[in-house]
């Protein structure tokens, strides 16, 4: 495993992080989800990605679960406020008061005293964004944080964010942006905007829900036991789900066997290969999958291949940088057409 520094903090991370966003508390049980976490240390992955919202809180649980009697210096723990918890006024966005109480709540959850690194879930319009901030710097000042960041901001957003807190002097850190060789919309200006600023990027579906990893087949029915198959799953995966799209990603298989490795490592090293992002957050389902993608840090690839993926998938890429706050708009080509009748 490779790890590297988050931005210009002092914070390493692990470049293949594990993140249990559909699995752990939908499609996994807390003792395959507990194989899974076993798994990722195993392969070298010390930095673990939630956030409250995943299966509403259990998904936090399963990982703390997971993760009690591992060494707590030698992980990295990474959680996230604002999407809706409950039912009540305050149980979403980034007010002082739901991102406290996120944080107690969330810290219980997981079994620990501090997070390394907590994160902004998305831009609450509704708060000003000095009430955010002070909140996030209170947090710090107690211990209970470590580092702060965000999620799926836009490039004012963070830049808005970063001098509040330069203001307050806390580490505002990383920036968590959904990124694949589908899905480039932070390439005109939050990457940059990211170098500029010292964020580091973790970059969440870089498999794109799977379907880069070539297991679903045109005209196929999805594998027993894929994310596919599953409720919660598989209603974001239907968004991929089109022939046209099924078909090109087939067309990468020889591009990784000319790299010498799968198509899951093919697009985790894809995305690595970024300055700006310091890790792929993989999920999973069985402990060996995480075995082959955390391979993927390994993987170098040259300019030749890079520009074969390109020429494979280039009309299909999305690189709207409008879609930044809205990661799941995926484009017409990639939604399948309606069932007749």
């Amino acid at each position: 495993m490779e790890y590297r520094q988050l931005g210009r903090s002092g914070l390493r991370v692990s470049a293949v992080a594990y993140g249990n966003w559909v699995t752990h508390g939908n499609q996994l049980d807390d003792d395959a989800a507990a194989a899974c976490v076993a798994a990722a240390l195993d392969a070298g992955i010390t930095t673990f990605d939630t956030a409250d919202r995943y299966a509403q809180g259990r998904a936090e649980e399963a990982l703390g679960k997971a993760l009690s009697g591992v060494r707590r210096s030698s992980i990295e723990l990474c959680t996230k406020v604002c999407l809706p918890v409950g039912p009540g006024a305050n149980d979403a966005g980034l007010s002082r008061k739901h991102i406290i109480e996120g944080c107690h709540a969330s810290l219980s959850r997981l079994g620990t005293d501090y997070v390394d690194l907590y994160q902004a879930h998305r831009y609450d319009d509704s708060v000003p964004l000095e009430e955010t901030m002070l909140a996030f710097a209170d947090l710090v000042r107690q211990g209970k944080v470590l580092y702060v960041g965000a999620s799926e901001w836009t490039a004012p957003q963070l830049r808005a964010g970063l001098r509040l807190a330069a203001e307050l002097h806390i580490p505002f850190i990383a920036n968590q942006p959904q990124y694949s060789m589908l899905w480039r919309v932070v390439e005109a200006e939050v990457s940059p905007a990211c170098a500029d600023l010292g964020l580091g990027q973790l970059a969440w579906a870089p498999l794109a829900m799977g379907v880069l990893t070539g297991r679903y087949q045109p005209g196929g029915r999805p594998p027993a036991g894929s994310r596919a198959t599953d409720g919660f799953g598989g209603s974001f995966i239907a968004r991929y789900s089109s022939e046209v799209l099924l078909s090109r990603v087939r067309q990468l298989r020889p591009i990784a066997e000319a790299a010498g490795c799968t198509m899951a490592q093919l697009a985790v090293a894809w995305v690595l290969r970024r300055p700006t992002v310091a890790a792929a957050i993989v999920g999973a389902s069985r402990p060996e999958q995480l075995a082959e993608t955390a391979k993927a840090a390994t993987v170098r690839l040259d300019d030749e291949l890079l520009a074969r993926i390109d020429a494979v998938l280039d009309e299909l890429v999305e690189r709207d940088p409008a879609k930044t706050a809205r990661p799941n708009d995926v484009m017409p080509a990639w939604r399948p057409p309606p069932a007749a009748g």
